[in-house]
């Protein structure tokens, strides 16, 4: 099978919280703590992981790296996996939120693509995470709903469809978008670039019904809402479910982001064993590929790309086309640069 990189030669240049238990009947000693984004694990990885290593699995979700971070930071304490996108890594790391990863423990890491790792991931070394899934953001619309569409960020400027249009509730996405639109790099550290994204979201924000990260999913399903800002894999997993042919998602010409989520052990973790476990049980290759099919997100793990299906292999959200790929931007950590971010975020928020 072909490395990462050679599928996909652009990456080379590249909740509200919801409480799910799942228990084993006995009720088990052992208890493993995860804190993930949902519709991330594929129907039954958990239940099997549980069974076979003697354990209860309990899984909070959130719907933004701000919540998680703002929770871990707050003290949260008792989790033992959490997901963070890369560039959020380098700065709970640097905070003390994070341990160091035993790879001794986790074998299936060399299942991991190392052009994957050496080229896009942020933690190359994986000191304190391993790459769980890879996708890119843009927009998605109802072809039966939305005349004259273009894949450009600038559909959140028509006011024929005001009230019908969700952006995700994440200010480097958000913000991201408008950057690019204005001709500058989503990873800009110049407060004046910012602050322009900032007051074009604003312009943005009076066509929108709302910022959202969950709700957009249902929303564009039922014909709540036309057009959302979107990571691609959601809206194919509304594809698969509901056979809902006029859903399509469509990747803007000004430029799109593209991201890294990842898996790390917080400090304190109480049950650092499982959660070691469990992310060697995510990149055992033929769970691994599980997870690609249901998620519609790609894993960077080359020995599952032999299981996927040719369907899989051959749809371009989960695999971006060469030709389109070049236009897509990593996401990156401008560490101290983080406040002007947040200052133009809450600024976006505030506005009426």
């Amino acid at each position: 099978m072909k490395s990462f990189l050679q599928r996909l030669p652009l990456l080379g240049l590249l909740i509200g919280t919801t409480l799910m238990l799942t228990s084993c009947a006995p009720k088990r000693d052992r208890v493993l703590h995860i804190y993930i984004w949902s519709d991330y694990l594929a129907d039954g990885l958990v239940e099997e992981f549980a069974a076979a290593n003697d354990c209860e699995v309990v899984i909070d979700y959130y719907d933004s790296n701000e919540v998680l971070y703002a929770k871990i930071k707050g003290g949260a304490t008792g989790y033992d996996l959490v997901f963070p996108s890369s560039y959020f890594v380098r700065m709970m790391a640097e905070e003390g939120l994070l341990q160091r990863l035993n790879h001794n423990n986790i074998p299936n890491i060399k299942n991991i693509d190392p052009l994957f790792v050496g080229r896009v991931s942020i933690d190359k070394k994986m000191v304190h995470s391993i790459p769980y899934m890879t996708g890119a953001t843009g927009i998605a619309y109802r072809k039966d709903e939305v005349e004259d569409f273009e894949p450009s960020w600038r559909v959140f400027e028509r006011t024929d469809l005001a009230g019908r249009m969700t952006l995700l509730d994440d200010p480097r996405e958000v913000l991201g978008a408008a950057l690019m639109v204005l001709g500058h790099s989503l990873n800009t550290t110049n407060e004046n670039h910012i602050e322009a994204a900032a007051d074009l979201v604003i312009e943005w924000k009076q066509n929108i019904a709302q910022f959202a990260s969950e709700a957009n999913k249902a929303g564009i399903a039922s014909k709540e809402f036309y057009v959302v800002q979107a990571w691609g894999g959601d809206i194919q997993q509304i594809i698969n479910e509901n056979g809902d042919e006029n859903l399509v998602f469509a990747l803007p010409e000004e430029g799109f982001p593209m991201w890294e989520d990842t898996m790390a052990i917080p400090t304190g973790a109480d049950n650092v064993e499982l959660a070691e476990k469990f992310i060697n049980f995510l990149h055992d290759p033929v769970i691994a590929a599980r997870n690609i099919e249901f998620n519609s997100y790609l894993c960077p793990n080359w020995a599952a790309y032999n299981h996927l299906s040719e369907e899989t292999l051959e749809n371009p959200i989960v695999i971006i086309p060469k030709e389109l790929l070049g236009r897509g931007k990593q996401i990156q950590d401008v560490r101290e640069h983080l406040a002007k971010y947040t200052a133009a975020w809450d600024r976006v928020k505030s506005a009426n």
